[in-house]
């Protein structure tokens, strides 16, 4: 019978990362910065129990923050017990030996609608506020705060680095 070592498996990448080269922080938030503003939709990880969503979702990231808005759905469900999530960014025609992806693990809150915050968003992303205010139930917006980037990108090899780079938030 197999049995899977989890364990194992698990700390196949952290071994390797430590033998990469590693890019400057400044470098690498440039990098990250760069990546995340040239995309819009990201997957939404979420989960609550033995409930678990993945949502693709619109975002625009605004000072150091995703902002993602939604009518609703099953991802509010696991949000409301459990608000520590994953973003996953990714390009979608990736060939062998050239993908990139960022994933960004973090901590989503609920912004409340119309208030400063959310009216910054909503110019920020082109909405017209009058058309929001006009719908029969608030648009809902997730606010996630960014605890950890890691970022998978085959090109940093041609810059001398490892391809996986990851920055942890302070």
């Amino acid at each position: 019978m197999f049995i899977m070592d989890y364990e194992s498996a698990s700390q196949f990448w952290i071994k390797k990362d430590q033998e990469d080269v590693k890019m400057k922080e400044d470098d690498l938030k440039k990098a990250i910065e760069d990546y995340v503003t040239h995309h819009k939709v990201c997957a939404l990880a979420c989960a609550s129990g033995d409930f678990v969503r993945n949502t693709p979702i619109e975002y625009i990231y605004v000072d150091g923050s995703f902002y993602m808005f939604s009518e609703g759905g099953l991802k509010f469900k696991a949000l409301k017990d459990n608000k520590h999530v994953c973003l996953a960014i990714f390009e979608t025609n990736a060939s062998f030996g050239g993908l990139s992806g960022l994933q960004v693990t973090g901590v989503a809150e609920m912004i409340e609608p119309f208030n400063e915050e959310y009216v910054k968003v909503v110019e920020a992303r082109k909405i017209p506020l009058e058309a929001l205010k006009k719908l029969e139930t608030p648009m809902n917006l997730i606010k996630v705060v960014p605890q950890v980037y890691d970022f998978l990108n085959s090109d940093f090899k041609k810059e001398g680095y490892g391809p996986r780079q990851q920055l942890i938030v302070k």
